[in-house]
């Protein structure tokens, strides 16, 4: 059985903080430190434990936010361990909670810690609360030479980061974001583009025409790989069906395209697979391109709520057939509980739905 998520932060990660700290600020009572972090650790999942851990920093660190930010920053710029990791969630949630009492002090801070760990989440409140100061670091980080630190400037900012604060300003307004975004969608590392279309994506939930006028744009003359970055951008909007999105990418409506779809079993239960088939058809004398979805409504409480399922994305020959399938799992996820009944699923090709099946699950 795989070692509990929870276990990346235990007692081992808290003596390997409570000693850097003690080399990083000598009268940090390192043994007070580790008995409060430890005290009822193990009961608690990964994010209670990083909380817990951040109020005993709280107790143990400087009052003052200047001298206990020079500690953090004197703990993030000493030496570094890959094994480190999740050692440093404590430390992003007190950055988290107290980075706007001394915002050059937390942003050296956030700073340091993305390239150890990552600092999107704790960099938000120093975006709401000072952007302009915020905004100047960003002006110099989108530039640096860390891919970690330019990956911060697009993750930082994205409107509706996961499990993350929103950006309410920015969720009303993208206009600040799309500088960075524009000066990064030609970075030369893949982790960082990836982050780049996912703002856009974010973006796009909101302000679809905005996106569609920025793809379009960056589609212009564009690389293989920001061909990529865009379409990932887009993916929200191209599991709506939208039709501009779809044309950009060149997956548009067409009467030369014939679609049919199944799914099997048509009983099923917890745990098990269901596998969906497509069928295409170019009947005409030119590429096509196709986006294939598989749409499916998931019985609720109280009525549905669907999810597009990606099977693929294909291109098609004068005269070819294509048939693509893909089986998913299902499971209770985190954020989403699967109830027993009749679900619905739609085929869905470059926009246009038409049925598929439904099968029966049982929990």
């Amino acid at each position: 059985m795989a070692e509990p998520f929870k276990n990346l932060l235990g007692k081992p990660q808290v003596e390997w903080l409570a000693s850097r700290l003690r080399g990083a600020w000598k009268p940090f009572p390192a043994p007070a430190f580790s008995r409060a972090a430890n005290r009822g650790l193990e009961a608690l999942e990964l994010k209670a434990r990083a909380r817990h851990i951040a109020d005993a920093l709280e107790q143990s660190l400087p009052g003052a936010p200047a001298e206990a930010f020079g500690v953090l920053i004197a703990l993030l710029d000493g030496p570094s361990s890959e094994a480190a990791g999740f050692t440093y969630l404590p430390v992003s949630e007190f950055l988290e909670r107290h980075g706007p009492r001394d915002v050059e002090s937390a942003l050296r801070a956030n700073y340091l810690l993305t390239q150890r760990f990552t600092s999107e989440f704790c960099l938000r409140p120093l975006i709401l609360e000072a952007w302009k100061p915020t905004s100047r670091a960003l002006d110099a980080w989108v530039v640096d030479p860390s891919e970690h630190v330019r990956r911060l400037v697009s993750e930082g900012t994205r409107p509706r980061l996961p499990w993350g604060r929103q950006l309410p300003p920015f969720i009303a307004d993208p206009s600040p974001v799309l500088p960075y975004l524009e000066k990064l969608k030609d970075d030369p590392s893949e982790y960082v583009r990836r982050s780049v279309a996912n703002n856009l994506n974010d973006i796009a939930k909101d302000h679809p025409e905005v996106v569609l006028e920025t793809a379009k744009r960056w589609l212009q003359g564009a690389s293989k790989e920001r061909r990529r970055l865009v379409e990932h951008g887009l993916r929200t909007l191209l599991k709506r069906g939208d039709a501009g999105a779809l044309q950009l990418i060149g997956a548009g409506a067409s009467k030369a395209l014939r679609t049919s779809g199944s799914l099997s079993p048509e009983r099923v239960k917890l745990g098990e697979r269901v596998t969906f088939t497509a069928r295409l058809k170019n009947t005409g004398k030119t590429e096509l391109h196709a986006v294939v979805e598989a749409r499916v409504h998931f019985v609720k409480v109280r009525g549905t709520s669907v999810k597009p399922f990606r099977l693929g994305r294909v291109d098609l020959g004068p005269g070819e057939t294509r048939v693509v399938s893909k089986s998913m799992e299902l499971q209770h996820r985190s954020i989403r509980r699967l109830f027993a009944g009749v679900h619905e699923v739609e085929l869905q090709v470059n926009g246009a739905r038409t049925p598929m099946g439904r099968f029966r699950l049982e929990v």
